[in-house]
């Protein structure tokens, strides 16, 4: 059988992808593959083969924004009620190296090193990226079904294009 990471869309889909928190209006919400910001998520787009926002519709881009910002609500509410150093939500949309439309959900503390705590999470080592003490594992159910809890009752209401 494929491992799920080769087609993360494809296995959600099928609900292979053990990373998925919700499915939202449109896309998976998912916890990240790296945990060194304790509730790092991704809003992984529903659509196979959907690369950038302007793949989509005009209200389908505004469905995708929406879920964005509603994961970015959830884990802001089950960061800041864990850890008393939460200090913001950073949404970023890039696109630079997975060839599908998603969008990163960063905590961020103020215990981080002070060269980081006001920077890009991309400036972190390398080895927060690939050292396995880092991975996301079982240790993090518990945050990912505290967001799970928070997805499920906040409103799913979107703007309308018009």
């Amino acid at each position: 059988m494929k491992d799920w990471r080769s087609d993360r869309i494809a296995a959600a889909l099928r609900g292979d992808n053990p990373m998925v928190i919700a499915h939202l209006s449109a896309s998976f919400a998912v916890l990240g593959d790296t945990q060194f910001l304790p509730g790092y998520c991704v809003a992984l787009t529903d659509r196979p083969g959907v690369q950038t926002l302007t793949d989509l519709p005009r209200a389908d881009r505004l469905s995708f924004l929406s879920d964005m910002e509603m994961l970015g609500e959830a884990v802001e509410r089950v960061c800041s009620a864990r850890d008393p150093a939460f200090r913001r939500v950073n949404l970023e949309i890039l696109g630079n190296t997975d060839g599908m439309l998603h969008a990163h959900v960063w905590p961020r503390y103020g215990w981080e090193p002070p060269n980081l705590v006001g920077m890009p999470v991309w400036l972190y080592l390398p080895n927060r990226w690939t050292d396995e003490k880092w991975h996301a594992n079982s240790a993090h159910q518990e945050i990912k079904q505290q967001i799970t809890t928070v997805l499920d009752v906040l409103p799913r209401d979107v703007v309308n294009a018009g």
